[in-house]
Formats: structure tokens, sequence, C-alpha cells
């Protein structure tokens, strides 16, 4: 049996003793309700609950925690609708408790956060599959809580718990204590994976097989028949205006043959005037509610005034939802795979190789790209005002860049594209001044 660690010892909330027998008792239902987690989940399987299945997973031996990414228990997502990155824990992922290192593994969550929570971002935890076998103790739970200090949780915005089930309710019992309220409102429950889709770009999460399962066989048990089958709704002809969501050259036919698409010319022209030395330019979210405002207006083909919301961040938002929503990235589809060997180059060459994949991108493509890595590299040279080195920028923008055409990119996946976009700020001059194209335009 798993001890309790901390929370058998004599604790305080707002000055009052936690009542011994009390969580003992928790602890007990605790262990209740997972042995009938566990029963349920052998129901709806028609089979026993076994260790949890790890599929093939392409980390490199050489990462420093290979002994644990290899499981594939955390990913790296994609967006949520607000442009913050999203990180996800699997359960079903974990094995057995004697095959895993839980100290190494709170270590590696860390190591993955470390590089994204500087900037807004997202957790999403996928509860089906913990059991009896794969479960952390209690306190290991409490002092992973502990490791994640004001470092963490100030620009988390949300945690979504999905599946969750009454062994997750009686557990939060047991550590509210200890929780601030202010984290405790950014925890979501999602009964369904359906239900995250009005908060996450769905189609970009790395979802296991497992859950996907198991979420089907819910809707079977609860309405008495499989959920129906999602497809995609026949796109949509675009507004006359439309900004967003569009390709590059359905804009450049709407705005006179203009290479550089107006809403990146308006973000890039007030920022270059009135955010250059901002700090933090390019980490925060906004308001869902004010990107969806702005880009209606844009849509509508109706004059977005910045300084009505009087906050730098906003365009720089703007601009970032711009890239995103792009049909293809901006480096392309076919680029891809090609920008992904960049980390086998040596490094002497690197610049080099770089050069060689923009040069070969389409004329547009390479225009719109120039001059935003020309703006880009006017913010890195303003870094000491405003934090954002290259490396700094890169995280920001790489995954707004370039993209699978299917699926998500995997964790894997991040450290080439954002080294391959910090050559680009970094670079500039050296990789895009030998290239011009009739009708460009820089910033």
């Amino acid at each position: 049996m798993h001890t309790f660690g901390d929370l058998t010892d004599r604790r305080r909330c707002n000055g009052c003793r936690v009542n011994h027998d009390l969580i003992l008792s928790l602890f007990r239902n605790v262990l209740l309700e997972l042995q009938r987690d566990e029963e349920e989940q052998a129901q709806l399987s028609g089979d026993t609950v076994d260790a949890p299945t790890c599929e093939a997973n392409d980390v490199s031996k050489s990462h420093p925690y290979y002994d644990i990414a290899r499981h594939g228990i955390i990913h790296v997502a994609g967006d949520d609708n607000s442009g913050r990155k999203v990180i996800t824990f699997s359960c079903c992922r974990l094995p057995p408790c004697h095959e895993i290192d839980h100290v190494r593994l709170l270590e590696y969550l860390k190591y993955t956060l470390d590089q994204y929570v500087e900037n807004d971002y997202s957790v999403v935890y996928f509860h089906y599959g913990l059991n009896s076998k794969n479960k952390p103790s209690l306190s290991w739970l409490q002092s992973a809580y502990k490791a994640f200090d004001r470092k963490y949780k100030k620009n988390l915005k949300a945690l979504y718990v999905v599946h969750p089930t009454n062994f997750i309710k009686v557990l939060w019992k047991i550590f509210k204590p200890v929780i601030s309220h202010k984290f405790g409102k950014k925890v979501l429950y999602m009964n369904h994976l359906s239900d995250l889709r009005e908060h996450l770009r769905f189609n970009r999460l790395i979802i296991p097989q497992e859950v996907l399962q198991h979420d089907a066989k819910l809707h079977v048990r609860q309405k008495g028949r499989p959920p129906p089958v999602s497809k995609a709704p026949p796109p949509r002809p675009p507004l006359p205006a439309q900004q967003f969501g569009v390709s590059l050259q359905y804009l450049k036919n709407k705005n006179k043959g203009d290479l550089i698409p107006p809403v990146m010319e308006q973000t890039v022209s007030y920022l270059k005037v009135r955010g250059l030395r901002t700090e933090g330019l390019f980490r925060r979210s906004v308001s869902v509610h004010i990107i969806k405002e702005i880009q209606k207006l844009y849509n509508l083909g109706k004059p977005v005034n910045f300084d009505e919301y009087g906050d730098v961040h906003v365009p720089a938002s703007i601009l970032k939802t711009f890239l995103r929503e792009l049909p293809e990235p901006l480096l392309t589809f076919t680029s891809y795979q090609t920008i992904l060997e960049i980390t086998s180059v040596e490094s002497i060459l690197r610049v080099n190789i770089c050069k060689q994949i923009v040069h070969q991108l389409p004329v547009h493509n390479y225009a719109v790209l120039k001059y935003l890595m020309c703006f880009l590299n006017m913010v890195c040279m303003e870094n000491i005002s405003n934090k954002m080195t290259a490396s700094n920028l890169a995280c920001v923008f790489g995954v707004n860049l370039v993209w699978p055409q299917e699926g998500a990119p995997s964790i894997n996946a991040l450290v080439p594209v954002n080294m391959f976009t910090e050559l680009m700020i970094e670079f500039y001059p050296k990789i895009f001044s030998s290239r011009t194209v009739p009708g460009e335009t820089l910033p």
C-alpha cells in the first residue's frame, strides 16, 4: 500500500488541525474508488485491466530523459483557442510503478514545462488508464504539487481533466486544503473528448488510442449507441473580405496584388512603432473574446484600431493567430520533413542549409516570410528591453510557421522547428539578402 507521506502528519488549514481519522477515511475511500474505477474499466472493455501498453515512440536515445520520454506519457500538442501551448499527460501510458522512477518522471515533467512556462499554457490530463499497478503514491502527488511553484502556476491558464472519476473527486478532497483557491478555479472537468473541442484545436491533440476507445465505450454505455462519426462539414466559401483562414493567394487577389496580407502589415506596423521595447512581446495571450472580436472585424472588412485596446499584446496575439490559421503553414507542408532534419546537420553548416530550404519556398511564401523575419530580427535587436532573444521568439513562432499536413507534431519536432526558426531570425541578413522577389516589401 502506498504511504501518505506528509498527508498523515499533522496538518493545518486556515489555522485548524485536519482530523487524522478523517484523512485515514479519505485514504481508504481513494483506494476503494480506484478499485471501483478498475472494475468499471474492466466491464467496459470486457476484460481485466492489464498494465498499460506503450506504442512505438520516436524519442531519441540521446534525450536526457529517454528512460521516461520513451513511454509517451507527456506530449506537447499544438495550441488552444487562445494560442496557448498545450501539454498533455496520459495516465494510460504510465507503466507499472516498479518499471518507472517517479522522481525522474517529475523531473521530466518540469523539464518539459520549463520550455513553455514563460508564456501562457494549458495542460490536458487524460485520467483513463490509472490503476493500482501504475498510480504514484499520494505523497508523490503532494510533493509534485509543491515542486510546481509560482513559476509554473502563474501562466497555467487551464488544467483540463478528461474522463474524471470518483477517484479524482475523493483525491481532490484530500488535496483541497493545500491547493490555492486561484489554482482550483483553473481545473476544468471534461466528461467526454468532445467537451474539449470548444477550448482546444482538437485535431492537433495527441490522444492515445486507448483513450479514444474508452470515450466511445462511455458513449455507448450512457446513450445506448456509439457517438456519431464526426465528419468535417464542407468548407464554406470565404466572405468577400475574409482575412483569417484563407490562403495567401486569396489574400493577394483581394488585396490588389500586394504580397503582404493586410493583417500582417497592420500588426507589424503597429508593433514596430509601439511594441519593440515591450517586455515579453509575443509571450502573453489575450482574451479569446478580444481575438474573436478583431477577427470578425477583419473578416467583415471593417477597420481595426489597436489603440482602442490599450495593449500591445493584442496586435501581437492577432499576428500569431493569423499565421496559425493559414490553411497551409508559411513554411509549407513540403518543407516540414526537411526542416526536422536540421539537427542532424553539423552546426557550422546549418545556416547554409536553412538558406537553401528558405530559397526553395514559393515566391509568395518567401516574400511574406522575409517580411516577418525582418521584423522579428528588429524585435530581437531590442532584447535588452523586451527580453525576446532570437531563441525566445523562435519558441513562440516556430509552431506557427510549420506543422505536419496530417496529425499533430510530436514533441521531438519542437527542437528542430525552433532551431530552424531561430536561425532565420538571428541570421536574417545572411539568409534573406541574396534573394529578392518582384513586389516584395519590408517593414
